[in-house]
Protein backbone atom coordinates (compact mmCIF):
# COMPACT_ATOMS: atom_id res chain seq x y z
CA UNK A 1 0.00 0.00 0.00
CA UNK A 2 1.25 3.45 -1.07
CA UNK A 3 1.65 6.04 1.53
CA UNK A 4 -1.25 9.12 1.59
CA UNK A 5 1.50 11.46 -0.01
CA UNK A 6 1.61 9.10 -2.67
CA UNK A 7 -1.42 8.85 -3.85
CA UNK A 8 -3.60 10.65 -6.17
CA UNK A 9 -5.06 14.13 -5.26
CA UNK A 10 -8.38 13.52 -4.44
CA UNK A 11 -11.21 14.28 -6.94
CA UNK A 12 -14.43 16.43 -6.33
CA UNK A 13 -16.67 14.70 -4.03
CA UNK A 14 -19.98 14.37 -6.37
CA UNK A 15 -22.88 16.15 -5.54
CA UNK A 16 -26.13 14.78 -4.03
CA UNK A 17 -28.92 14.25 -6.38
CA UNK A 18 -31.87 16.69 -5.69
CA UNK A 19 -35.23 17.78 -7.48
CA UNK A 20 -35.81 21.04 -9.41
CA UNK A 21 -39.05 22.52 -7.57
CA UNK A 22 -40.85 25.70 -8.60
CA UNK A 23 -41.26 27.63 -11.77
CA UNK A 24 -39.27 30.27 -9.93
CA UNK A 25 -36.06 28.12 -10.20
CA UNK A 26 -37.22 26.63 -13.81
CA UNK A 27 -37.63 30.11 -14.84
CA UNK A 28 -33.85 31.25 -13.77
CA UNK A 29 -32.62 27.85 -15.32
CA UNK A 30 -34.13 28.85 -18.31
CA UNK A 31 -33.30 32.74 -18.06
CA UNK A 32 -29.40 32.18 -17.19
CA UNK A 33 -28.58 28.46 -18.71
CA UNK A 34 -26.67 26.92 -20.99
CA UNK A 35 -28.05 24.96 -23.48
CA UNK A 36 -26.32 21.29 -24.56
CA UNK A 37 -27.84 19.60 -27.27
CA UNK A 38 -27.59 15.51 -27.78
CA UNK A 39 -29.86 13.36 -30.01
CA UNK A 40 -31.21 12.27 -27.03
CA UNK A 41 -32.06 15.45 -24.74
CA UNK A 42 -31.83 19.08 -24.59
CA UNK A 43 -30.11 19.93 -21.25
CA UNK A 44 -30.16 23.56 -19.92
CA UNK A 45 -27.35 24.10 -16.72
CA UNK A 46 -26.51 26.82 -14.39
CA UNK A 47 -23.74 26.83 -11.54
CA UNK A 48 -25.33 25.77 -8.33
CA UNK A 49 -26.51 28.35 -5.80
CA UNK A 50 -28.30 27.50 -2.53
CA UNK A 51 -32.24 28.37 -2.24
CA UNK A 52 -32.68 30.97 -0.22
CA UNK A 53 -32.07 30.94 3.68
CA UNK A 54 -30.19 27.46 3.22
CA UNK A 55 -26.86 27.08 4.09
CA UNK A 56 -24.25 26.10 1.14
CA UNK A 57 -24.40 22.29 0.36
CA UNK A 58 -23.21 21.74 -3.32
CA UNK A 59 -25.70 19.32 -5.05
CA UNK A 60 -27.07 18.66 -8.46
CA UNK A 61 -30.80 19.68 -8.43
CA UNK A 62 -32.27 18.97 -11.62
CA UNK A 63 -35.91 19.09 -13.57
CA UNK A 64 -36.64 16.48 -15.67
CA UNK A 65 -39.62 17.97 -18.42
CA UNK A 66 -41.47 15.90 -20.78
CA UNK A 67 -44.28 17.44 -22.31
CA UNK A 68 -47.30 15.91 -24.62
CA UNK A 69 -45.79 16.98 -27.52
CA UNK A 70 -42.93 14.75 -27.36
CA UNK A 71 -44.83 11.73 -26.03
CA UNK A 72 -48.32 11.83 -26.40
CA UNK A 73 -48.87 8.90 -23.82
CA UNK A 74 -48.61 9.80 -20.45
CA UNK A 75 -47.44 6.01 -19.74
CA UNK A 76 -44.03 6.54 -22.34
CA UNK A 77 -43.91 10.14 -20.70
CA UNK A 78 -43.53 8.49 -17.06
CA UNK A 79 -40.95 5.77 -18.53
CA UNK A 80 -38.35 8.15 -19.88
CA UNK A 81 -38.51 10.09 -16.64
CA UNK A 82 -37.83 7.58 -14.79
CA UNK A 83 -34.98 6.34 -17.13
CA UNK A 84 -33.42 9.67 -16.90
CA UNK A 85 -33.39 10.02 -13.35
CA UNK A 86 -32.17 6.51 -12.46
CA UNK A 87 -29.12 7.36 -15.28
CA UNK A 88 -28.41 10.52 -13.27
CA UNK A 89 -28.90 8.26 -9.92
CA UNK A 90 -26.38 6.22 -10.83
CA UNK A 91 -23.34 8.61 -12.37
CA UNK A 92 -20.80 8.33 -10.47
CA UNK A 93 -19.99 12.08 -9.97
CA UNK A 94 -22.43 14.74 -10.88
CA UNK A 95 -21.03 18.08 -10.30
CA UNK A 96 -22.89 20.73 -8.12
CA UNK A 97 -25.33 22.66 -10.93
CA UNK A 98 -29.02 23.81 -11.99
CA UNK A 99 -30.29 22.05 -14.58
CA UNK A 100 -33.74 21.03 -16.72
CA UNK A 101 -33.47 18.32 -19.22
CA UNK A 102 -36.24 18.21 -21.62
CA UNK A 103 -35.98 14.00 -23.40
CA UNK A 104 -36.62 13.38 -26.65
CA UNK A 105 -39.09 10.21 -27.79
CA UNK A 106 -35.48 8.56 -28.79
CA UNK A 107 -34.08 8.31 -25.17
CA UNK A 108 -36.74 6.11 -24.72
CA UNK A 109 -35.35 3.24 -27.00
CA UNK A 110 -32.05 4.13 -26.45
CA UNK A 111 -29.83 1.81 -24.21
CA UNK A 112 -29.96 2.71 -20.52
CA UNK A 113 -25.88 2.84 -20.73
CA UNK A 114 -25.96 5.16 -23.81
CA UNK A 115 -28.36 7.08 -21.94
CA UNK A 116 -26.13 7.31 -18.99
CA UNK A 117 -22.91 7.61 -20.68
CA UNK A 118 -24.50 11.12 -22.67
CA UNK A 119 -25.64 12.69 -19.48
CA UNK A 120 -22.95 12.11 -17.81
CA UNK A 121 -20.76 14.25 -20.53
CA UNK A 122 -23.18 16.34 -21.23
CA UNK A 123 -22.87 17.38 -16.99
CA UNK A 124 -19.23 17.03 -16.89
CA UNK A 125 -18.32 20.35 -18.77
CA UNK A 126 -17.52 23.50 -16.92
CA UNK A 127 -20.04 26.25 -17.47
CA UNK A 128 -19.66 29.72 -17.59
CA UNK A 129 -22.86 32.33 -17.03
CA UNK A 130 -24.08 32.98 -20.57
CA UNK A 131 -23.19 35.85 -22.30
CA UNK A 132 -26.03 38.37 -22.60
CA UNK A 133 -26.74 39.75 -26.49
CA UNK A 134 -26.41 43.25 -27.29
CA UNK A 135 -30.31 44.41 -27.52
CA UNK A 136 -31.01 44.91 -31.58
CA UNK A 137 -31.90 48.46 -31.99
CA UNK A 138 -35.46 49.59 -32.34
CA UNK A 139 -36.91 51.67 -35.13
CA UNK A 140 -36.60 55.25 -34.79
CA UNK A 141 -39.93 57.03 -34.04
Amino acid sequence: MQPASVTAPATRPAAALASLRGEKEFRKVRAHGQVVRHALFTLRVTDYRPRYGETWQPRAMIGIVVPKKTLKLAVKRNRVRRRVREALRTLPGLPPCRATIHPNAAALGAPFAELQAALGQALSGQFKPRKKKPAAPGPRP
